[in-house]
């Protein structure tokens, strides 16, 4: 799979338009899927993939073919949406106009409320834990791939993750959207 991705890269860094469209759709999930739960909001997050892919097209020569393409490409979607934010930071904050249409499932509304309190969660960490703990969770990285990606030693990542899983738990616990949270939990 790796060496597939090195030849997408060379055959892109040569001009072929079918390997870079080869390459975007073999990660186009996993940076939107990234995108989406660092950004919460779906334009945002179609708008920084395609940033993301845009930048890693134009950035292809500095790509260390040594190291893993995932990762890297992670790496600039994260940036990324760290720059959206910080420029939404700056906006003047605006009401929608759309209701949304509410579900009707009886069984859905406790998973999409906890769903929504785990966001709302998550958008309070610190940015770096964020990003690490939606690599590692979300993307299914190691922890070595992580420390590649956000240029950081391994002991740095793994206290990162660490620390996003705290401080989740408890701001989770505080908005009394999970129970009692056991002692074994509570050690993570």
């Amino acid at each position: 799979m790796a060496d597939e991705v090195r030849a997408l890269v060379q055959r892109s860094l040569a001009g072929d338009q079918t390997a870079m469209l080869a390459l975007v759709d073999r990660h186009q999930g996993q940076v939107f899927g990234l995108c989406y739960r660092m950004l919460g909001q779906r334009q945002d997050a179609e708008d920084m993939a395609q940033e993301t892919f845009v930048r890693a097209l134009r950035s292809l020569k500095q790509w260390d073919c040594e190291r893993e393409f995932l990762p890297w490409l992670l790496a600039i979607a994260g940036n990324r949406c760290r720059t959206c934010l910080a420029n939404r930071m700056r906006r003047p904050h605006t009401m929608s106009l759309i209701e949304p249409i509410p579900d009707r499932q009886p069984d859905a509304e406790p998973a999409r409320h906890l769903a929504e309190e785990v966001r709302r969660a998550l958008r309070g960490i610190r940015e770096e834990y964020r990003l690490a703990f939606m690599l590692f969770h979300d993307q299914q990285l190691s922890y070595a791939e992580i420390g590649a990606a956000l240029d950081r030693p391994l002991g740095t990542v793994k206290t990162w993750v660490h620390r996003a899983r705290r401080e989740l738990i408890e701001m989770l616990r505080k908005r009394e959207a999970v129970g009692e949270v056991s002692h074994a939990i509570r050690r993570i």
